[in-house]
């Protein structure tokens, strides 16, 4: 990583990144309430409701390595904005899929959705490009935390906007998405992040992946922001649901997913601090308590309270869980080899959440709330098991 006396550019391009964020991620709440929502009013098969979820997913899974090596050719700007043009075709045509009541044309629009998601997945390793390494945790946790302005901001446009083309409903959610990527397009005008320097095989000192891959170190970074990113969208996918089935209404969720979306950003303004004060391990493995804490609570009952406690402690888990893996994450290469590396982390990170979110609704409907929240114990068990080791490992060698 680049060292810089005064992160002065550094800086400016976090206040890019969490304004970004801010506008741009609005749309995943969007999404992610209307999705499940829109798929139960289109889809025949009542069990494929959370379908556009899902694929939206799987696509972000599988574009996530070809846009880190786009990035890698091309530079974040030009990245990021070819994101906000497949964000807003797929508000787009969503919006199209339930004027005309085809569910398969929702599917597309998530299809692109998925697309965009995935760009949005690097906002945070932009956030270190031009930092210190002493800046780099607080980086990636202040332009994540630009989500919190769109925990509030989704939210209220499901509420306000989600009617506008009554009798049709949801469609007026899904033109808005179109309007948030264009004015959001308008911040990657003022990033600034070079574009990286081609090199030839034989110039580059880049270590093959199999070699960054056997740290462990990286490891376990990988291994927790999977599980932490997996476990939160198995929850998350179905609550709408959940709560539609146990007779609250469309607000009552949206309010739901408000408080959660605050809980996984509201931390990031510290998360950072106590990173560098703590130590990874740490901060990772309170994030996995309260992941368990959420199990627990949703296991325990379906009343609206249950609901929202067990959905802001899972936000709180996901953000110490998953800042802390991906700040980890960031000390186990060079900036030679970021693209590569960030590339199959999200690309695995995603594959589980695409496992996680195609589950979700299966076990929802299969078997009851309760089953989703057992679903966490064999995954979490396994993220704990990983921190031991690496805990144990490092202490042996005394580099931790």
């Amino acid at each position: 990583m680049t060292n810089y006396t005064e992160d002065g550019r550094a800086k400016r391009n976090v206040l890019v990144l969490f304004s970004a964020h801010a506008i741009l991620g609005s749309q995943i709440p969007v999404n992610i309430i209307m999705g499940g929502l829109a798929g139960f009013e289109l889809a025949e098969n009542k069990a494929l409701s959370t379908l556009p979820i899902s694929l939206m997913m799987l696509v972000s899974t599988l574009s996530t390595a070809p846009v880190s090596l786009f990035m890698g050719r091309f530079g974040r700007r030009i990245g990021f904005l070819f994101g906000t043009v497949t964000g807003a075709l797929g508000g787009m045509i969503s919006a199209a899929a339930l004027m005309q009541g085809r569910f398969e044309l929702l599917i597309l629009g998530t299809a692109f959705t998925g697309i965009y998601h995935s760009t949005q997945g690097y906002f945070r390793f932009a956030a270190v490009d031009t930092a210190s390494e002493k800046f780099g945790p607080k980086a990636i946790s202040w332009v994540l935390a630009g989500g919190l302005v769109a925990a509030v901001l989704g939210p209220e446009i499901v509420r306000s906007t989600a009617d506008y083309f009554s009798p049709i409903p949801y469609a007026g959610a899904y033109a808005t998405v179109v309007v948030l990527n264009i004015t959001g397009s308008l911040c990657f005008f003022f990033l600034d992040i070079p574009t990286p320097q081609r090199r030839t095989a034989e110039t580059s000192s880049a270590r093959p992946l199999g070699v960054i891959f056997r740290q462990p170190k990286t490891l376990v970074a990988i291994t927790c922001a999977m599980v932490t990113y997996s476990l939160m969208s198995l929850v998350m996918t179905s609550t709408s649901l959940a709560m539609h089935g146990t007779g609250f209404t469309t607000n009552h969720a949206a309010d739901v997913v408000r408080w959660h979306v605050v809980a996984m950003f509201l931390p990031s303004f510290f998360t950072g601090s106590l990173i560098l004060r703590f130590g990874h391990l740490s901060v990772m493995t309170f994030g996995l308590i309260l992941l368990g804490v959420s199990g627990m609570i949703a296991f325990s009952g379906t009343g609206l309270v249950h609901f929202y406690l067990a959905l802001i402690a899972l936000g709180l888990g996901w953000n110490f869980g998953f800042i802390g893996a991906t700040s980890l994450l960031g000390t186990t290469h060079t900036q030679e080899e970021r693209s590569k590396v960030q590339g199959l982390n999200d690309f695995l990170v995603f594959g589980l959440v695409t496992v996680a979110s195609f589950s979700s609704g299966a076990l929802l409907y299969g078997y009851g709330w309760a089953t989703v929240q057992l679903a966490m114990v064999p995954v979490l068990a396994l993220a704990f098991t990983a921190l031991l080791w690496l805990t144990v490992s490092s202490r042996r060698r005394h580099v931790v």
